[in-house]
């Protein structure tokens, strides 16, 4: 049995953490206003902008809570650590963000009935205030080291998302002041909640991945094993899993026959080298056994 792991640098940890943290305070004060200002106006796009801000505001807190929970140690009972809470993390902000989306376009489509009159001026103040923002948090978001990692990756997208929902609920005050057209607001509302709706579906279905142990994007298990097998003295590979911790973290079990002639740890060193460079795994266990031998699975046969 050949088990592989390496360590993970956490020298970028801290300037992660305060880029979301700033992000995450920035993000939640403006939210509370735009709600306020959202029933103030009676803006229906206001508040549906104000709905996406609640997603990048759990977005920002729970990445900033994954990184403070991923930093702790792994314990017996835990032994992968804490990392897996930003997947449940995830699932819940994503099934919040579709309700979220669902509540909103059935008030719009009410609202397309009989567009109800908006106080336009106030609603174009808070929504350029939003903008600017989302710019903000947008920068602060840079400062980390958002192509590496993929928290502040994924809290750096809910942003700019964020800034279209800000630009839609601008126009709308805009058409609204300009030509008087109410039903501008729920058109707009309409579009950002669309915009929520498919990062909310994102989010749940990669969360629904992770949990479900399926294999990572982009990671094919066929052809691992074909990689696998074509080593020197082996004669086959089975019961091969790939699944991850995090979308970034991807693990690997697996059964691997090697005929009377093989060296175990070279093989084992070869097959981890492979497993390492071209699909990037750095966790794996490998059970080795031998042609003559078969499987010593108590039930007599391998999955």
């Amino acid at each position: 049995m050949g088990h592989h792991h390496h360590g993970h640098s956490h020298s970028h940890a801290s300037s992660n953490k305060k880029a979301l943290f700033w992000a995450f305070i920035l993000i939640t004060a403006f939210m509370a206003v735009e709600f306020i200002g959202g029933f103030l106006t009676n803006s229906l796009a206001l508040l549906s902008d104000a709905g996406h801000m609640l997603s990048d505001s759990a977005a920002l807190g729970l990445s900033f809570v994954a990184i403070l929970l991923g930093a702790r140690k792994a314990t017996g009972v835990k032994s992968f650590g804490y990392r897996r809470f930003e997947i449940l993390a995830a699932a819940v902000n994503g099934i919040a963000l579709i309700v979220i989306a669902a509540v909103i376009m059935f008030e719009a489509v009410r609202r397309f009935m009989a567009p109800p009159e908006v106080q336009s001026t106030g609603m174009l103040i808070i929504a350029v205030i939003g903008l600017l923002v989302n710019i903000a948090a947008a920068i602060i978001l840079m400062r980390g080291e958002k192509d590496d990692n993929l928290n502040v990756r994924s809290a750096f997208l809910h942003v700019i998302g964020d800034m279209l929902g800000s630009v839609g609920a601008i126009a709308a005050a805009i058409l609204m002041i300009l030509f008087g057209w109410w039903i501008a607001d729920p058109i707009a509302s309409i579009i950002v909640s669309v915009l929520v709706l498919v990062s909310g579906w994102r989010v749940t279905k990669d969360a629904a991945n992770v949990l479900m142990e399926s294999s990572p994007d982009g990671i094919d298990p066929e052809e691992i094993r074909k990689s696998l097998e074509q080593l020197d003295e082996v004669t086959d590979v089975h019961d091969l899993h790939v699944w991850s911790i995090t979308p970034d973290e991807p693990l690997l079990s697996c059964h691997m026959t090697i005929n009377d002639h093989g060296n175990p740890d070279r093989i084992l060193h070869n097959a981890h080298r492979i497993l390492h460079d071209r699909f990037s795994i750095e966790h794996s266990t490998i059970q080795l056994e031998t042609d003559g031998g078969g499987c010593p699975s108590p039930h007599g046969t391998c999955n």
